[in-house]
């Protein structure tokens, strides 16, 4: 229900609605749960929504600048494609689709680390009040909202564990704790011994003036961002591969836990979206006291962060989905012939080095 309220305190913005039913998932307790209706309700929503929608409203009132905003067709589609895929999962090779929800689930609770993200003193880092703002909430149940929503919090699991039991329930248990870790490592999340993997730390962008950890934070946020909108990618590929009951079991109970997963995202997007677009609308200091237009702070750091992720991270990742193939393929005759065909069904295609270059990249097309 919209509001004009535009402050709150951290209780409230991780308040829940009263619901009907809980959400269990493979047995386990999860956070959200269901109305009278029957109808997914995402977990503590019950002023967040609204409060991001009262802050956008009072940007806008206060700015008249659109919202800071990327669209999903900037980011591949998700690889293997669906129908990738479901060639791999009709030819008895289920690994490739494991891992990625594997690595998925596993990418959702590094969100925990948003609960130890260093709050900047706000107020002094832009010219403009700030009250009444998203930015100022964001050490006021923002992060630890969405952190909660990633990673889960105390008895109630997060999307963590949604993900890990999406593929238990389509895959039957697929792998044992020591085989997870073991993937876990061959994708570089994990380190030997269990331990996550080294955090790159971004080289700096923004005038030495501006204090290293807010360029840090506001970093982090706009990487955040990009994770968040490409996703959707990765939920839509889930729900239509776990929904094929000739393919994976469950009936399509790991189909629907995904799309509870999607649901909860949208206010992630949302907030980050606007947070951002309070900063970019505000006049930025430096400890020297100068000063610094906050659209060329946001675009020099937006423009680093695309760079990044549509670049070596996408690079990155098909050399990694690659290897998995290749693993899983191992030790059948009809290996290379199974992964031409595989590769026919999407953009991707095998370059003259071996790695996969992905064709619909516009700087792929431009190089012939």
């Amino acid at each position: 229900m919209p509001t004009d309220q535009v402050v709150y305190d951290e209780r409230e913005l991780l308040a829940d609605h009263v619901l009907a039913e809980p959400l269990i998932a493979d047995g386990v307790r999860c956070h959200g749960g269901f109305d009278e209706d029957g109808t997914y309700v995402s977990p503590r929503t019950l002023h967040r929504v609204p409060a991001i929608e009262a802050w956008e409203a009072k940007r806008v009132a206060d700015f008249g600048t659109p919202v800071v905003d990327i669209g999903l067709d900037r980011w591949p589609e998700q690889f293997p494609n669906v129908a990738q895929t479901k060639l791999l999962l009709r030819n008895g090779v289920p690994g490739p689709t494991i891992a990625t929800l594997t690595r998925v689930g596993t990418v959702e609770g590094f969100g925990a680390f948003l609960r130890l993200m260093p709050i900047p003193d706000w107020r002094r880092v832009f010219f403009e009040d700030i009250s009444g703002t998203a930015i100022d909430h964001l050490g006021r149940g923002l992060f630890e909202a969405h952190a909660s929503d990633e990673a889960g919090s105390g008895d109630v699991a997060g999307h963590d564990t949604m993900w890990f039991a999406a593929r238990d329930i389509a895959f039957d248990r697929p792998v044992t704790e020591n085989e997870r870790e073991a993937m876990l490592e061959r994708m570089g999340l994990l380190q030997p011994g269990g331990a996550p993997g080294p955090l790159a730390q971004p080289e700096r962008i923004l005038p030495d003036d501006i204090d290293p950890m807010v360029e840090g934070v506001v970093s982090r946020m706009i990487n955040l961002l990009f994770i968040e909108i490409s996703a959707f990618h990765t939920f839509a590929w889930a729900e239509d591969v776990l929904a094929d009951d000739d393919l994976v079991a469950g009936s399509g109970e790991a189909a629907r836990l995904v799309s509870y997963i999607r649901a909860d995202e949208t206010p992630h997007v949302d907030y980050l979206r606007t947070t951002l677009s309070e900063m970019r609308d505000r006049t930025w200091i430096g400890a020297s006291g100068s000063t610094y237009p906050g659209d060329e702070m946001i675009r020099r750091l937006w423009d680093a962060g695309l760079a990044a992720s549509s670049g070596p991270r996408r690079a990155d990742f098909l050399a990694l989905m690659l290897r998995e193939i290749r693993g899983s393929l191992a030790g059948r005759v009809d290996a290379d012939d199974l992964l031409d065909e595989v590769l026919d069904l999407g953009a991707v295609r095998l370059g003259p080095d071996g790695s996969l270059v992905d064709t619909s990249d516009p700087r792929v097309a431009d190089d012939g």
